[in-house]
């Protein structure tokens, strides 16, 4: 049984509405990238150099990641040698197993959120203006919610025109509260009043917006170790996470981000917004392999339940889908 056929019956355990959204929510990633694979497989006769160098442009198209693609084109060379493939078309499981492994590495693999038993778990968001933030944050009280969790809402971000009234209209549709304060006030202050307000109501889980200015890297630095700082101080051991949301869409100028954000705060997870809105899907490699940061949620869509925890298996075999699926006909 080749490698993409035993991937689909390992997560067809999962629900087919799980398989249906990173399917649909890659389909771009898919159409652009796996077709190109196959088209390449199919044109070539035998696994020569020719072969890896189109492979490899292929990968870089799709926005892989340099480093990444050439650490995936040698890891193929070497198996390709030890199975002795001859075949290119044999190549195509091989990718998919490789990509796996590429995104699980040597550390160890989670996209759970760090919950805390029986206490308070504070989550904050950071990440430049226009990514999703808000959105996310109000998909993720959404999906506590529904888990019975009691969810509140900080207003953290109090620098952008609206940004606090985007904020309330999600709260609002969630069925949430806002703690927050003026435009212009102190992000600080504000997550000093929502954490107040989340001990006293004995609430599971508050998730904190933050201001998305790369401009002074200095100024964004100093703010958000200051609101971390009083975080940690009125809850010990929090923030519980730090959620870096990145939009797919803009691809390696996404990973620039990251490692600047990076620098700035301890980010303990990736989520990846508009993943369905790109053809570049291979964002999601390049971060976690050279920023060795778990991607933990994927945005596949617009509807509320379209933030998805990521699944590396899940991702490849929406990447293969239609492989798989000519293979089975």
């Amino acid at each position: 049984m080749s490698f993409l056929k035993k991937l689909k019956e390992k997560i067809s355990k999962q629900t087919d509405t799980v398989t249906e959204k990173f399917k649909h929510g890659l389909e771009k990633t898919r159409n652009s990238f796996a077709d190109k694979v196959n088209d390449l497989v199919y044109r070539y006769r035998k696994v020569d150099e020719d072969f890896f160098e189109e492979l490899e442009e292929i990968l870089i198209g799709a926005d892989v990641g340099v480093s990444t693609v050439m650490e995936l084109i040698d890891q193929l060379k070497e198996e390709v040698q030890r199975r002795n493939i001859q075949d290119p078309k044999e190549v195509q499981a091989v990718i998919s197993e490789k990509l796996v492994g590429i995104y699980k590495g040597d550390s160890e693999f989670s996209n759970e959120i760090n919950m805390q038993e029986d206490q308070l778990t504070v989550v904050l968001f950071v990440g430049v203006n226009g990514v999703g933030k808000t959105t996310t944050i109000g998909k993720l009280a959404h999906k506590f919610k529904s888990e019975g969790k009691s969810v509140l809402l900080a207003a953290g971000d109090t620098f952008r025109a609206g940004a606090i009234e985007q904020l309330e209209v999600w709260g609002d549709r969630v069925g949430v509260e806002v703690i927050k304060q003026g435009s212009g006030s102190d992000p600080a202050a504000v997550m000093y009043d929502a954490v107040q307000a989340a001990k006293a109501r004995k609430v599971d889980v508050l998730l904190c917006d933050t201001a998305g200015r790369l401009q002074n890297k200095v100024n964004l630095m100093k703010e958000l170790e200051k609101v971390k700082r009083v975080i940690e101080r009125e809850v010990p051991g929090a923030p519980h996470e730090v959620l870096l949301v990145i939009d797919a869409t803009t691809g390696q100028n996404g990973l620039s981000q990251a490692k600047t954000f990076r620098e700035a705060t301890n980010v303990t997870g990736i989520v990846l917004t508009k993943l369905d809105g790109t053809a570049k899907g291979g964002i999601v490699l390049a971060i976690r392999n050279e920023m060795d940061v778990p991607v933990k949620f994927v945005g596949l869509g617009e509807q509320m339940d379209d933030l998805q925890q990521f699944d590396p298996e899940q991702y490849v075999y929406g990447l293969f889908a239609n492989l798989v699926e000519t293979e089975e006909v």
